[in-house]
This record gives structure tokens, sequence and C-alpha cells, in this order.
């Protein structure tokens, strides 16, 4: 007999189990089928392993630096599997623990991979054999996975993904990173720290292409300044494998160069994990390996949802749990907001770090907009000099006639936990005054979001 759930969630990521445990909080009967590992990419191979990995990076990186800090350390060096086994760790304690949660809130767990058999239906292969579930819900959050181009395949030896990246068995000495986006500039800046020649090739024009491109820009200065190469508007045609070392064939300024590697990391961007789900069965409507959504995750086809990477850009794990809490709270008949794009932020943990929300400077102007930009750097902020960290800088985009906060883009370090601020601010709506009449701590790293919102008006005070 077919186990019956009001909510079935497919894949046990970020934003599959958080929807599960808010359905079972809203008390929906709900299961969650996983066929791999729970905590999906994010926990297992993406987020947080990667950001372990760059912990230890940032640590050594500052032992280097010792003496600028009147200390002194001898004898650097590191363990590449000691690293790579804490990030491990670490991935393996937030895993169980999305278990626990979901056993804490009543979340059936299946083991198995799901096949759409019919609307409210479905096929799921364990080890146990093959078991019948229906659903009056049925909620796709099934990921996403790298990007292989033909001829740039990864083999785990000479060429890797993100997944051999994040379980290294030797140190590149001289490695090449295809794409500059998150993943590979994350890697890049990881592997640089540890002293691997590092060369970046990136087809747009600019490293970091999404990001505001002063942004880029002065990331890119500080790469240089690290030792990396950056090649932009070039493409990787070819990559011919011998013995141990991998001839890259690189299109560049409209000619052909060739450049020896012993490792290359691909990361040319992802594909939704689509196949084998009989979607096309039932007339749900594909574009480019992902599920075409309405703004509320609705697919087109009754009680039928997709959340997170699978579901389309932007490919964050905070935009899929946060998807995942408004389809429960839909399903549960809650009233709802959908997920703002321009209201979600981007972090990439590179050295310097990046982040950012809503429109650049160029799009903001694309779209209409008169604007108004401030900008304050690191240099200036008098927390940023006590640790050390002067390179850096905080650019606001608004509008000039209602004040209204476009976007916000940090370069330097810790952003990542800067941007929050801004993203609360564009989520709350709020204007130039209010940034403005709010106190921020002294000394902190924050008082340049302060600064940088004066300065779009002419006021700052320390630059």
């Amino acid at each position: 007999m077919a186990q019956s759930f009001d909510v079935v969630v497919i894949g046990a990521g970020p934003g599959g189990y958080v929807c599960a445990i808010r359905a079972a909080q809203l008390g929906l009967k709900t299961a969650v089928i996983e066929r791999e590992n729970l905590g999906g990419i994010c926990l297992n191979w993406g987020c947080i392993p990667t950001k372990a990995l760059l912990r230890s990076a940032e640590v050594f990186h500052l032992m280097g630096r010792a003496k600028d800090y009147g200390l002194k350390a001898g004898d650097l060096g590191f363990d590449l599997g000691a690293v790579v086994q804490r990030s491990r760790g670490v991935a393996k304690q937030l895993a169980g623990g999305v278990g626990h949660l979901l056993k804490k809130n009543k979340v059936a767990v299946v083991m198995g991979e799901a096949t759409l058999t019919a609307p409210g239906k479905l096929s799921v292969k364990t080890d146990k054999g093959v078991e019948e579930v229906t659903a009056k819900n049925i909620v796709l959050a099934t990921g996403a996975r790298a990007r292989e181009l033909p001829g740039l395949e990864a083999d785990g030896e000479l060429v890797w993904t993100y997944r051999h990246a994040l379980v290294p068995r030797r140190m590149p000495e001289n490695l090449l990173v295809i794409g500059s986006g998150a993943i590979g500039i994350e890697f890049a800046s990881f592997f640089n720290t540890l002293g691997a020649r590092t060369t970046v090739v990136e087809v747009m024009d600019r490293v970091l292409p999404v990001e505001d491109a002063e942004i880029s820009a002065f990331a890119r200065k500080q790469f240089v300044k690290q030792g990396m190469t950056i090649m932009e508007k070039a493409t990787v045609k070819q990559l011919d494998r011998k013995g141990k070392t991998v001839t890259a064939h690189i299109e560049t300024g409209g000619k052909t160069v060739t450049q020896d590697f012993d490792t290359v990391i691909s990361a040319v961007g992802i594909v939704g994990n689509v196949e084998g789900l009989g979607l096309e069965a039932l007339g749900v409507k594909l574009d480019r390996s992902h599920v075409v959504t309405d703004e509320y995750c609705r697919t087109g086809v009754d009680g039928l949802y997709a959340i997170g990477d699978v579901a389309g850009a932007p490919w964050l794990a905070h935009k899929a749990s946060h998807e995942g809490v408004m389809v429960a709270e839909l399903i549960a008949g809650k009233k709802v907001h959908p997920v703002k794009a321009a209201n979600i932020p981007g972090c990439t943990y590179c050295q310097p770090q990046v982040a950012s929300v809503g429109l650049t400077e160029a799009k903001a102007k694309e779209a209409g907009h008169e604007v108004k930009i401030g900008r304050f750097p690191f240099v200036g902020n008098g927390k940023a000099i006590a640790l050390g960290e002067p390179e850096g800088m905080v650019k606001t985009v608004f509008d000039a006639k209602t004040g209204e906060l476009l976007g916000a883009h940090m370069v330097g370090a810790e952003v990542t936990e800067l941007i929050q601020g801004y993203v609360i601010g564009k989520t709350a709506e709020l204007t130039e005054e209010d940034f403005m009449h709010t106190v921020f701590a002294h000394p902190t790293l924050s008082e340049m979001m302060h600064e940088s919102v004066l300065d779009a008006y002419g006021r700052a005070i320390h630059f």
C-alpha cells in the first residue's frame, strides 16, 4: 500500500529540508526523499566545506603576516590532508544536524531516487526495493551539478570539478581555473594562498562578472597583487592531457596560446538535476535544464512546485531556503510574499571577500534611474586599520529622486557579514534618510556603510 502525505519534498538540500520542516511545523504530514546526502550539495559539497577550506587558507595567510601584528611565527607550513579532513568534519557535523532537525519535526525521511509517475504520485527506488508514495503537494528541490563543456570534462586526476577540488589528493603546483564566478574564484583564492601558481581564465570582460564593475576591478587588482594571473575575454578551447600535464589551448585577443598546467579546475556554471524525474510526461516546462516556475514557485502542474537551484538563478542556498519556507506556507494556506531577486544578497568568500545586493550602477542606469553613488574606502575606517585590513571599498547606489537604495556593493574583509545591513534596508524599503539617522557602533567596519550613504549625498565625514 502506498504511503500518503500532504507534502513530499524531493531533495534534502537547504531549500528541501527547510521546506519540509516548515510544512511539518504547520501541521502537514510531510516526507523528504533524498538520493544521496541529507543537507544536499551545500552542506556536503558546497557552501560549508568550501568555507572551512577558505578559513584554513585565511589563517595561513595571517600567520604569514605575523610580523605586521608584532608577532613571531616560524616554520610556516600546512598539511593539506588535515585541512581537507577538518573541512569534511565540519560538513559531516552539519549534515548530521539536518537529520536531527527532520526527526525532531517528525518529517519522514526516505533515502532513494524518486520519479513522478502521475500528478501526486511517486515511485521511489530504495535499497529495499521500490516504494509507492502519494502526496497532495510535491516540491522539487533536486538542486544542480557542475556544468561540463565538451573537451573540458573532468577526470578527477588532472581536470577537477568543485567536488574533486574539495578533496584534493595533492597540492597543485601550476593551476588553471576556468571561470571566475563565485566557485571558480573561491578555489583560485584557496589554492593560490597555499602557494599554487594560479591562472584564472574568464570568458567575460572582467572577473566576477555579475558584480559591479568597480568592485570587480578592485578585486582583480588584489588578486594580481597576490600573484594570480588573470586572463579576461579569454576562452579555453581545448585541453590536451598527457602524463601529469594538461596543455590548455586558450583563445585570447584573436589568437590561441598554449600553456601547461598540472591541474585544471572547471567552474563554468551549473545545470539543474531534472533527469529521471518524469517531468516531461507531466508537461513540466524546462528552460536550459531548469524548471520554469511563476513567482510563487508553481510549475503550472497542479500541486507541483520547484525551488532552489533546479528552478533557476540566482543559484544560492539562502534563496532556496527562503523559497522553501514560502512554498510550505503557501501550501498551508498562509498569506505569503514572493521572493524578490533584487533583495537576495550574493557573497563570494575569496580574499578579499565580495558581497552585494540589488542593482549595480550600470544596471540601475540601464533601468532608467537617475542615480546618486556613494563610496567609502576601508583605509578611512579605524577598525579596518586596527585589523590590518585597509584594502576594500563600500559602494552604494541610490535613486536620486526617491532616495530608494537600489544596490550596495562591497569588497574587503568581512563584507559577507556586513552586507546583511543593506539587505534589511532594501527589504524594508528604507531611504537614504533612514540610513543616515541610524547610529552605527564605533569602532566597527559597519561605520563604512554609514559613510558610503553619507557620501552619496555629499555628507561623508571621514574621507
